[in-house]
């Protein structure tokens, strides 16, 4: 394997007419693909998707993880979506927490069985298909390729090989082993080599037989409250017994003639907006893309946008403003600025700045329809805790909760915590008397990557004329709060110019530049399907009336998209 990653290729932008889709493993594209053809629409085959590459990429995603989904039905123009993220076990109080020692200065390990959430994402997966899917094929059928590829096998990909032994190893320098499951003679898989996972195709032939009762009812079930209550955490079987996914109305902004669609809190998908509103009262497109204008009002943009979604988003359910917040009309606007600030930063967990360990995908079909998706373990393969002959790991999202008791975010029985996983959706801006015109399926995942990945993408279509591969080829900039400094770190990715890593520490940023190889994770991986070429300033749009969709996967990944 390369250890540098170089990127050194030219790929195009996929052009189809029917169908597409696009995910960061090219056996679970064609799984999806796949679906499409036996006459399931983009929410069976983004299902398809999301359990195939719980077979190819354990170290991402997993049915122990967590999922958001917004489908486009291209027959009436409505979007809608499902949150499927999982809430805390309801014993897991602070009181609770406490009482064991650990405070918002001495938090549990990441790894740690308490950081266990209820695991959405099989639940999600049922209720696309239920909710949005054709209803040509079960889910039984929907999910066969993935029970294929963990039944015969299917050899690990570069760039999953790297992480899969980088997780490996920082488990078990947390003191915790890696259930056998998900190893081979308790190594991670090399590139090349065929992986397995009869517990796993186990597991997803019951999900497809019996549905969501399969998963947090019965076997299952007990095996995850078992293993969670060995290590000391505190899931019931009522607590799985209890989710469900959560039915929700996306929110959008509008941009110079587009509307961006996000997931509403528990997600961050809020952040991306706020980005887009403040990036509007810029001439973004005059100051050149990527140029140090350019970078520089985008760092300043993102500061602002995550310090407001970091101190106020949280479980809806759970929301209470705290009385200084509704003091801030009082202050000035640098003090009230500070005021968010600091009460941001006090609850921001260590897990919340790092990691690209999710999986983004998306799919359009020949009826118009689209589905954007996102699917995570959290942090690697999450606690690293299997469920005894289950083959998945469980996720460790509580570790994003804050222990600051009057924080919004502050872990609560029964609570969702702030997600960072987010699925967009772009649409042109809707008239009265019309329906609202689909233009793209887009996501970048990767922890708070993730609201600056969404916004730079787009930046690179509508701004500056790129098509989708070339909009995720292009270097990326990461805003990073570093808690040990006390100062926000600008990372810039290589391609970018060095004299305007230069120019930004003149403007007094802190510039970690050139960023490579492996470490170019921390940018996260994108997939993106436009319907049409209206990105391209070139084209009159009215000579162009075929339906042609357009398609790009992110070359920090090992995917691809694929269209028929």
């Amino acid at each position: 394997m390369d250890p540098d990653l170089t990127f050194c290729s030219r790929r195009s932008p996929v052009v189809c007419l029917r169908g597409c889709a696009a995910s960061s493993q090219p056996l679970a594209s064609a799984a999806g693909l796949d679906v499409l053809k036996r006459g399931g629409n983009a929410a069976d085959a983004a299902v398809a998707i999301a359990a195939a590459l719980a077979v190819t990429e354990p170290c991402s995603t997993g049915p122990g993880g967590d999922a958001f989904c917004l489908f486009f039905n291209g027959n009436t123009g409505e979007i809608r979506g499902l949150n499927g993220s999982g809430r805390s076990p309801r014993a897991l109080t602070l009181e609770y927490l406490e009482g064991r020692g650990h405070t918002a200065e001495a938090p549990p390990s990441p790894f740690d069985a308490l950081n266990v959430t209820v695991p959405g994402a099989p639940a999600c997966w049922c209720d696309t298909v239920q909710l949005f899917g054709s209803h040509k094929l079960s889910l039984q059928e929907v999910l066969s390729g993935a029970v294929e590829l963990a039944e015969v096998g299917f050899p690990v990909a570069e760039v999953t090989a790297h992480h899969w032994n980088k997780w490996v190893a920082t488990l078990r320098d947390d003191g915790k082993e890696l259930g056998g499951d998900l190893l081979i003679e308790s190594n991670a898989p090399k590139c090349g080599q065929v992986f397995r996972n009869q517990a796993l195709a186990k597991t997803l032939k019951e999900l497809g037989e019996r549905g969501k009762p399969a998963f947090y009812q019965g076997r299952v079930a007990r095996a995850i409250v078992d293993v969670i209550s060995q290590h000391g955490g505190v899931m019931t079987l009522d607590d799985l017994s209890s989710h469900d996914s959560e039915v929700i109305t996306p929110i959008s902004t509008e941009y110079k003639g587009v509307c961006l669609w996000e997931p509403p809190p528990n997600s961050q998908g809020l952040a991306a907006l706020l980005l887009l509103n403040i990036l509007e009262n810029f001439p973004l497109k005059a100051m050149g893309h990527n140029s140090s204008d350019y970078i520089h009002v985008l760092v300043e943009a993102v500061r602002l946008a995550l310090t407001d979604a970091l101190c106020y988003l949280g479980d809806p359910d759970h929301v209470t403003i705290p009385q200084e917040a509704l003091l801030e009309k009082s202050y000035s606007h640098e003090r009230a600025q500070h005021i968010r600030m600091d009460r941001a930063m006090e609850g921001l967990e260590p897990g919340l700045m790092t990691g690209s360990d999710t999986v983004y995908f998306c799919v359009m079909d020949r009826e118009g329809n689209a589905c954007s998706f996102v699917n995570s373990n959290y942090m690697g393969f999450g606690t690293g805790l299997i469920p005894e002959d289950c083959g998945f790991s469980l996720q460790n999202r509580g570790a994003a909760f804050s222990l600051r008791p009057n924080h919004v975010n502050c872990v609560a029985g029964g609570k969702r915590p702030y997600h960072t996983i987010m699925a967009a959706l772009l649409t042109a801006s809707a008239t009265k008397t019309q329906k609202p015109q689909l233009l793209a399926a887009l996501g970048v995942m990767g922890a708070l990557m993730q609201t600056q990945g969404h916004v730079q993408v787009l930046l690179n279509m509508l701004e500056f004329g790129m098509n989708p591969q070339q909009a995720l080829d292009a270097p990326r900039v990461y805003v990073e709060y570093d808690q040990k400094t006390d100062e926000w770190l600008v990372h810039l990715e290589e391609g970018i110019d060095q004299e305007v890593a230069e120019e930004l520490k003149r403007r007094g940023q802190k510039v970690k530049w050139p960023v490579t190889g492996h470490r170019r994770s921390q940018f996260g991986r994108g997939q993106i399907i436009t319907v049409g070429d209206w990105w391209n300033p070139s084209v009159n749009q009215a000579e162009r009336p075929t339906r042609v969709l357009w398609a790009g996967s992110d070359p920090r990944g090992d995917g691809c998209a694929q269209g028929y």
